[in-house]
């Protein structure tokens, strides 16, 4: 009696119409053109602009041409930018500067944000709500906005300065805000850490319990299961989280312009904005964001392979 039931449900499941057939043709197409029109305009168009105008030519009035023509263009101002961010060129020094803070405000994202993130995802409980509620509140300020906070709290005169030599760990006002590397990699973090947690947050969160569970009951100790379970089952969300977090620090420029204004600190956006804003050298910051873009492609495109491998790990 139950397969007679059964066969009937499969036959009534295998004649049921086309859910697409319930829609005029080319329907999804329709649907899906603005999108496709907005990401053609404001993505596809700026990002050929900059190609032409790398692969461009500086007039005889010294201003920049852009070559849109693809078999026109001249590949000298690029191939120049490349070999000054070699050791000893112009830009080796803001390349350095680019890999390191990145770098090194990416290890802060890692130590601060991963455990916030666990924590919140597996151990919140009913506190789970508000504590996301409160990692989302950063973006309904403006990121200049919250920048221009820190130099209230790192002023010569600022709350942090007076907080130090109130109980004596200082003698006198120190000066945060004058060029130093340090300052640079924690504003960084502090500005791209939710980012970082709350895509890593998601991911962590689809982590199942009973795996853990099984792990205790193996006899693991919570260092272990840490490190067996959760941490090996982590490795695809911290990419993704990484990621996010990465792709917007590396063309960064405000924060150092903000929080130091040296020169020595400066890394690859601000020397973009620099060769942007005019002159003859628009063609070199051109051919820099170009070289920027293709390294965050690589990137991504690194993150997609380990996502789509991870995924089909799972379904196997």
């Amino acid at each position: 009696m139950a397969k007679r039931l059964a066969g009937r449900k499969i036959l009534r499941l295998s004649s049921a119409p086309d859910a697409d057939a319930a829609y005029p043709r080319g329907f999804w197409h329709a649907l899906g053109a603005p999108g496709v029109a907005w990401f053609a305009l404001w993505v596809l168009v700026p990002a050929y602009t900059i190609v032409a105008v790398s692969m461009g030519y500086v007039s005889d009035s010294m201003l920049p041409v852009p070559e849109w023509d693809p078999r026109y263009w001249n590949l000298e101002t690029l191939s120049a930018v490349v070999r000054e961010m070699a050791p000893g060129g112009i830009f080796a020094k803001v390349l350095m500067n680019t890999v390191t803070y990145v770098l090194g405000a990416l290890v802060l994202c890692v130590l601060i944000g991963y455990p916030v993130a666990y924590y919140i995802a597996k151990q919140a409980g009913r506190w789970k709500v508000l504590l996301i509620v409160l990692l989302t509140i950063p973006f309904w300020t403006s990121y200049l906005m919250r920048m221009l906070a820190w130099i209230g709290l790192l002023s010569t005169d600022g709350y942090t300065n007076r907080l130090l030599m109130s109980i004596g760990i200082l003698d006198e006002p120190y000066g945060w805000l004058e060029g130093h590397s340090f300052v640079v990699v924690i504003s960084l973090a502090y500005g791209y850490l939710p980012y970082f947690i709350l895509p890593l947050l998601a991911s962590l969160d689809r982590i199942d319990d009973r795996l853990i569970d099984a792990g205790k009951d193996l006899g693991l100790s919570s260092v272990q299961t840490f490190i067996r379970v959760i941490l090996p089952l982590s490795k695809a969300p911290l990419i993704a989280a990484s990621t996010v977090a990465i792709l917007p620090m590396c063309g960064d420029f405000y924060t150092t312009n903000l929080m130091s204004g040296s020169p020595a600190t400066a890394m690859i956006g601000n020397q973009i904005q620099v060769l942007a804003q005019g002159g003859p050298q628009q063609n070199v910051g051109a051919s820099l964001a170009l070289l920027l873009q293709l390294a965050l492609i690589l990137l991504l495109s690194y993150y997609l392979y380990s996502s789509s491998k991870a995924t089909k790990a799972v379904a196997a």
